[in-house]
């Protein structure tokens, strides 16, 4: 299938997004086409189910390119991090995202970490008890002292180093225990908006409805729909 460049009108207002010289795109036939730069399946699946019907077509990430290094300070570099090196890898407009669960009795923490806070190869597991523990450890044991959200910054990197960034956040606490069949730190998060179970005891269209994932990503989606008309 053909794959034209066009230029696309980007002058965006401010909103709940960043923006950095947009002016062109990639359309494939009626859909937008850009590489996904996360190689992990359950966020693959996940944004896949959030963008589908959106017009966007998403391409896996290319199997040859190994492990990005996430050194950004914040979760916004680390998002431009991953597209750009996937962008530029593949040569095609690119798609990633960054997320931290930030603890108001942590300072924050895990925050840019999250992925990684029990360690570079922590598992899901991993990463839950140390979250867990040291909640423990600094006496945070009732819910009125484990208030938490996730954000996560979208990105859609354009070749020419164009960036535009959307942002997703959901208010919530830390459950004193996981419960749930899911994934990351959802069996222990409890969205504020819910009905008091973790993200991992909801549907995955319950959870994407209010998720700061869902949220990020259709801000994204609706900013390249409506400036690529």
């Amino acid at each position: 299938m053909h794959v034209n460049e066009r230029k696309l009108n980007c002058q965006l207002q401010r909103g709940h997004y960043m923006r950095y010289n947009c002016n062109k795109w990639y359309e494939m036939s009626d859909a937008l086409t850009a590489v996904l730069a996360t190689a992990n399946p359950d966020k693959v699946a996940e944004i896949k189910e959030i963008l589908q019907d959106t017009g966007l077509y998403l391409r896996d990430r290319p199997v040859g390119l190994g492990d990005i290094d996430e050194t950004g300070e914040t979760i916004e570099q680390n998002a431009i991090l991953k597209a750009r090196t996937v962008g530029g890898y593949s040569g095609l407009p690119a798609v990633a995202d960054d997320t931290g669960l930030e603890v108001d009795s942590l300072g924050g923490r895990p925050g840019v970490y999250s992925s990684r806070y029990a360690g570079p190869n922590a598992s899901y597991a991993d990463n839950v008890n140390a979250l867990l523990e040291e909640l423990a450890r600094v006496g945070s044991l009732d819910v009125a002292d484990r208030g938490a959200r996730f954000v996560t910054v979208a990105c859609l990197w354009i070749p020419g180093d164009e960036v535009i960034l959307a942002r997703g956040t959901v208010e919530g606490y830390v459950a004193a225990k996981a419960t749930g069949d899911g994934w990351g730190y959802d069996p222990v998060f409890v969205p504020l908006e819910g009905d008091g179970r973790t993200f991992a005891e909801m549907s995955s269209s319950e959870k994407n409805a209010i998720s700061h994932r869902g949220r990020a990503f259709r801000e994204l989606a609706g900013m390249i729909r409506g400036r690529s008309n």
